[in-house]
């Protein structure tokens, strides 16, 4: 059973979507939370699979909720999923920085909804190539805190290749396709440099190649 709190301060679009998610036999809502704040203390309380986050909300954002429940060791598996009203949202990309394992739009379709929130839990990134591609390539400049580069030294040179493969949007598929490898080694690559790195998710890895400079924004990969 996937558990699911989901956090926005618009009680209609929290009651619809939990109506939808609880309808699912492999899904259920444990909590709902109306702030930032609600939504820490809840993931505390619940430790639940998923979180559905509203980038805003009055009092603590979820931005700064995103942060917070990340940064918990005790909640190291609980995937965040960033809920906006637009796709190139500004904080999207911070977010996704912070922790976030990827972002829906609030009118996405319902299977998207269900779609997303399996593939989060199951432990995958939930970020379209060609979404990825213009988010973090239109925002990794303008990061609201300064951070310092990722740094790379301990990543092996095919490391480094297939974290870049990752940056521009491919996934193990066509890494693995694009570097003649089988898709199970492409994954042990991307895995390493996860671990290596300290990326909580593939997101956050791809987040990390822009600032490694490992991939410039605007390239496609090709």
């Amino acid at each position: 059973m996937i558990t699911v709190v989901i956090a926005d301060d618009q009680a209609l679009l929290r009651a619809g979507f939990r109506a939808l998610l609880d309808a699912q036999d492999d899904i259920r809502v444990v909590a709902e939370a109306s702030d930032g704040a609600e939504a820490v203390r809840l993931a505390a309380r619940e430790r639940p699979d998923v979180i559905l986050m509203d980038i805003r909300m009055p009092g603590l954002d979820g931005l700064e909720a995103t942060r917070r429940i990340a940064a918990d060791p005790a909640l190291a598996a609980t995937r965040i999923v960033i809920l906006t009203t637009f796709d190139l949202d500004e904080y999207v990309f911070e977010a996704l920085r912070v922790g976030a394992s990827g972002f829906l739009v609030k009118d996405t379709d319902p299977v998207d909804l269900l779609l997303g929130t399996r593939a989060v839990a199951s432990g995958d990134a939930l970020l379209s190539p060609g979404v990825t591609r213009r988010l973090i390539a239109q925002y990794a400049a303008q990061a609201r805190a300064p951070h310092p580069p990722t740094e790379l030294s301990g990543l092996t040179d095919r490391e480094r290749e297939v974290m870049a493969l990752v940056g521009a949007g491919l996934s193990n598929d066509e890494i693995a396709e694009r570097l003649v490898v089988s898709p199970a080694t492409a994954k042990t690559h991307v895995s390493r440099a996860m671990v290596k790195l300290g990326a909580r998710d593939r997101a956050q890895l791809v987040v990390f190649a822009y600032e490694a400079g490992l991939v410039r924004p605007g390239w496609l990969g090709q």
